[in-house]
């Protein structure tokens, strides 16, 4: 996806003492839908490693719409990308051609540098679909920042559950409730998906310094604060935090540990160097990165900002 970063969060004295901050999505187009940013923002620019978090949907498209983010450029980061209904056609400059389904994780590591678009595949777009999912990105460590590029599909059945009472939980990415994703890292962090029956009650791993919850359907409840709608929870560190569910509710927990420094975030680049990024954007004007196979017809001309 490409950033535009949110403005301030509608931000209020919480309830309980354990929430730092709720985060309230704002509106953003891309690619011919709509989409709710949440992270950057004015107060907080990253959590963990991560930086960027989009929910993408539920967005209903009716057969012959669907998406379209026309090749764009990425450094110094990894995108990642998992779906809860739906289906993306993932086309990169390595040439990598995946259809992203509901439940895998696909890792891009941008390294020293990749493009890639995201469209809905043609028998989707024919038929029409329901698409539902999250894009989140994370930035890499400065000893990494210039790695090699690569794209890393895992399938759903890959990724490690965890049943508890009432919950049913994926590690997605990291290591969290005893188990450690297949998704190779570059930093401490988790990112789990999680379902709740009502009444169920989960607490948040607490070896991670930063830590956050992301309601996409249902209702919870920390200590005295309830949430019925997407928000990003974001948790006092050193905090025991315990979630209920009110009713059915599914969420997305993310975290880890800072990197060495804060990021310059620029469009699609994030670097921990102001100067790699100018370089960046000299080489995407300049038509330097390498195209995209298979979708080369068309680009995302550098932003005049």
């Amino acid at each position: 996806m490409s950033f535009e970063e949110a403005p301030a969060p509608d931000c209020r004295d919480c309830a309980d003492k354990s929430i730092e901050l709720i985060v309230e999505p704002r509106q953003r187009d891309i690619g011919g839908f709509s989409v709710r940013r949440v992270l950057p923002t004015t107060r907080r620019r990253m959590l963990g490693p991560f930086v960027f978090f989009d929910h993408m949907g539920p967005h209903e498209f009716a057969p012959g719409e669907g998406m379209d983010v026309r090749p764009h450029p990425h450094i110094n980061l990894a995108t990642v990308t998992y779906l809860f209904d739906g289906e993306i056609d993932h086309r990169d400059s390595l040439g990598s051609h995946q259809v992203i389904q509901p439940g895998a994780i696909n890792w891009m590591t941008a390294g020293r540098g990749i493009a890639h678009s995201e469209r809905t595949p043609m028998p989707a777009r024919q038929t029409g679909q329901q698409l539902h999912g999250i894009q989140l990105w994370v930035a890499l460590p400065a000893a990494h920042e210039e790695t090699e590029p690569a794209f890393h599909h895992h399938p759903a059945q890959s990724i490690p559950e965890v049943q508890r009472p009432g919950a049913t939980l994926r590690v997605l990415a990291g290591r969290a409730y005893g188990v450690a994703s297949p998704v190779a890292v570059f930093s401490p962090l988790f990112y789990v998906d999680v379902r709740l029956d009502a009444g169920a009650e989960l607490e948040l791993p607490d070896e991670y310094t930063e830590r956050a919850a992301y309601l996409t359907t249902g209702s919870i409840s920390v200590g005295r604060e309830n949430v019925d709608q997407p928000k990003l929870l974001v948790f006092t560190p050193g905090q025991r935090v315990r979630l209920r569910a009110s009713s059915a509710s599914r969420l997305l927990l993310i975290g880890g540990e800072p990197l060495e420094a804060a990021r310059h975030i620029w469009w699609n680049f994030v670097s921990s160097s102001q100067d790699r990024i100018e370089r960046a954007k000299r080489d995407w004007a300049e038509r330097r990165f390498p195209l995209v196979p298979g979708d080369e017809a068309e680009f995302v001309p550098l932003p005049a900002i």
